[in-house]
Order: structure tokens, then sequence, then C-alpha cells
């Protein structure tokens, strides 16, 4: 696995986490979006479980740098040594860009936010409740303009750098085709948003693809600026 790529990544959890106003959150944020426990990162660290726990939750005063930088290396380490999934996942769109007709905003929180936050701030209705009950970041995307100019490799990178996020669709009608197109493109968001509708217009088989694929599915019809407005105010 090339060192650069890793490099980036570390450089810039480094620098997320150092900015953070909670960089126990933001810690806590990282290890869950690599699914690895606690108690390996503990193992990494040769440090207790309880002391990670207490550095995430606040009950310890914010972890020193020499925590944060080991804290890193021990997540990428163990990310190589699983097969680096989550790390190619991230660094493949470290400098993707897109045209601004396709993608309207796309944003890495510096924590987990809880999905009823998420859906509070958006005006969302949620249909299918999902495996996760937190997202890291959103992307949202006009889904005519996406499915007209993108490639399959362009509409994952659509991901950000995680796929511990929503994906919004705007401009749906029914929201057939963003769905069929996450039954291609894996893996698949924690959760996808079908915008510009209401519960009862959905594809009548869209809650059933949610359900399979594990995602949570839900709606949200207030005016687009709101939709967006909401988003940028999330922290």
């Amino acid at each position: 696995m090339a060192r650069g790529a890793r490099e980036q990544l570390a450089e810039k959890i480094a620098g997320e986490v150092t900015l953070s106003d909670d960089p126990g959150a933001t810690l806590k944020k990282w290890r869950v979006d690599f699914e690895i426990a606690q108690t390996d990162l503990a193992d990494a660290l040769d440090i207790s479980p309880s002391v990670i726990s207490d550095y995430e939750s606040g009950r310890r005063e914010n972890p020193g740098i020499d925590i944060i930088q080991r804290s890193i290396a021990a997540l990428l380490d163990i990310d190589e040594r699983r097969g680096g999934k989550h790390i190619h996942q991230y660094t493949r769109v470290l400098s993707a860009g897109f045209d601004s007709d396709v993608v309207l905003d796309l944003r890495e929180y510096p924590a987990n936010i809880p999905l009823d936050r998420y859906y509070e701030a958006i005006g969302a209705t949620e249909l299918v409740g999902g495996n996760r009950d937190a997202v890291a970041g959103h992307t949202v995307i006009d889904s005519i303009e996406a499915i007209r100019r993108l490639s399959s490799d362009d509409f994952y990178s659509l991901y950000g750098e995680s796929t511990n996020r929503a994906l919004v669709f705007t401009n749906v009608t029914r929201g057939e085709s963003p769905l069929v197109a996450q039954r291609v493109i894996k893996p698949t968001p924690h959760v996808v948003v079908l915008h510009g509708i209401e519960p009862d217009e959905v594809w009548e088989y869209a809650t059933d693809l949610a359900r399979a694929d594990t995602f949570a599915l839900a709606v949200s019809n207030v005016d687009q600026e709101e939709l967006l407005d909401g988003h940028r105010n999330l922290p």
C-alpha cells in the first residue's frame, strides 16, 4: 500500500482531531468508522480499554498529542493488517472533485451525529431503520445530473471519505433510480434521503431494497435551500 496515501490520511485525521472542540469524540468517530473495537485499540496502545472509553466520553482530560498520534497510527496499522479496506475507501477520494451542479454539498463532521438529530436538522422522516444510528458526514446530490453525467466510479466517490454518511438525492420523483443505483454501487451508505417527495409518493419497492441492504431510508420535502441550510448548520 502506498505510503503517501496513508500519510495523507494520517495528516487529515490528526488535523481534524487536534482542531476539534472535543478531540476524544472525534477520535471515537474515526475508530467507529474504521470498525475497530475499543479493546483492539487499547491492546495496540498497551493501555486499558477504560482509558480509551474515558477519553472518548470526555470523562478524562483531552488526550495529548502523543496519545493522538499513537491512536491514529494504531487505527491505520490495524486496518492494514485487516486488508486496508478503510484506508483504500478514504484515500480514493482525497483528491476527487465534482461539478457543483452534481454535488450540492459534501462534508465530513468532526464527530458522529445521531440520526434523530440529523433528521430534525433537515426536516426528514424515516421510513426504514438501518443498522447504524449515527452519521459522520453527508453528500447532497442532484439525482438527475448524477445519473446523467457520472460514471460508476464517480458515483462511488460521492461517498466522500466514508460510507458512514447520508446520501441525499434531490430532484426525486419516486426514488427508483437512486435506490437501484445502491444495488450496484457497494458498499452502501448508512442513510439514503430522498428529497422533494412525501412518504406516500416513494417507489413501492424502495423500503424493500433499503431493508435488504440494511441502510436507513428517509424522505424530506422541505425547500431545497432549507435542506442545504440544515446540512450546513450541522456541527
